[in-house]
């Protein structure tokens, strides 16, 4: 089974922006409501200074942080088509690009200690371990500024579908089609098999690829948010599960 690296650059990273179905740009004011909801209840207010994205991707969060006012704003992703992206849609902007793994975060080197890091969209499940996941709380926590946030939001995958509901619409349109199966291994991970048929002329092409996602509860999360020493703020339920905590 290809590592998630290697289904992004096989297949996901082509499809990303698309399978959103809106417009980049209102990905972008959607992701900056977000943040803007959650900064607006810290206590004292957060300094705008430099901010970390693990796992950005195209750069939803990461040009929503700029917006905010934080600057400079660091990127860190595995895919460099999907970096590239956020490379020309971010070039007005102070956003410096890491095509690294989040899992090396001690290595990588940052203009000093952000008073933000993010970890949006449905990045934290593609760790390949609890453990990893651990030992990333434990960086973030290190890396923060003293009384810095770290917002994160994911898929909770621990109820288990059955049967047909297994197989979820994504998007489709007039020349693409994409759906995707969940096949549950264990209590502790899933795979997920991304199907995309592509109209050329006449006929239908299919891609497919699939890789391992970790099922991880809002209980545990916050848990292991605490035992790295973080305060937990706010959990809210929804599409993706919303965790902010702070760096006491």
């Amino acid at each position: 089974m290809p590592a998630v690296t290697d289904h992004y650059q096989q297949l996901l990273s082509e499809h990303y922006v698309w399978m959103f179905g809106v417009p980049f740009e209102e990905k972008v004011a959607e992701q900056k409501a977000i943040l803007e909801r959650i900064l607006s209840t810290l206590q004292p207010p957060l300094p705008h200074g430099l901010a970390l994205d693990l796992g950005s991707g195209p750069g939803f969060q990461s040009i929503a942080l700029a917006q905010l006012g934080f600057s400079p704003v660091v990127a860190v992703d595995t895919s460099a088509e999907l970096l590239t992206e956020l490379k020309a849609r971010g070039s007005s902007y102070s956003i410096g690009i890491r095509n690294a793994d989040i899992t090396t975060l001690d290595a990588i080197d940052l203009p000093g200690s952000p008073a933000i890091a993010v970890c949006m969209g449905d990045t934290l499940p593609h760790l390949s371990s609890r453990q990893e996941v651990e030992c990333l709380f434990t960086a973030v926590f290190k890396k923060l500024a003293p009384g810095g946030v770290f917002v994160l939001t994911y898929r909770d995958l621990t109820g288990e579908l059955r049967g047909t509901e297994r197989f979820l619409s994504v998007r489709s349109d007039d020349h693409k089609i994409m759906t995707c199966f969940l096949e549950y291994e264990n209590e502790d991970s899933v795979v997920v098999h991304d199907l995309v048929h592509i109209r050329q002329f006449n006929s239908w092409t299919l891609e497919k690829s699939s890789y391992r996602k970790l099922r991880l509860s809002s209980e545990w999360v916050a848990a292991t948010l605490r035992k790295a020493g973080f305060s937990v703020d706010l959990q809210e339920p929804g599409r993706l599960l919303l965790i902010a905590a702070r760096k006491s």
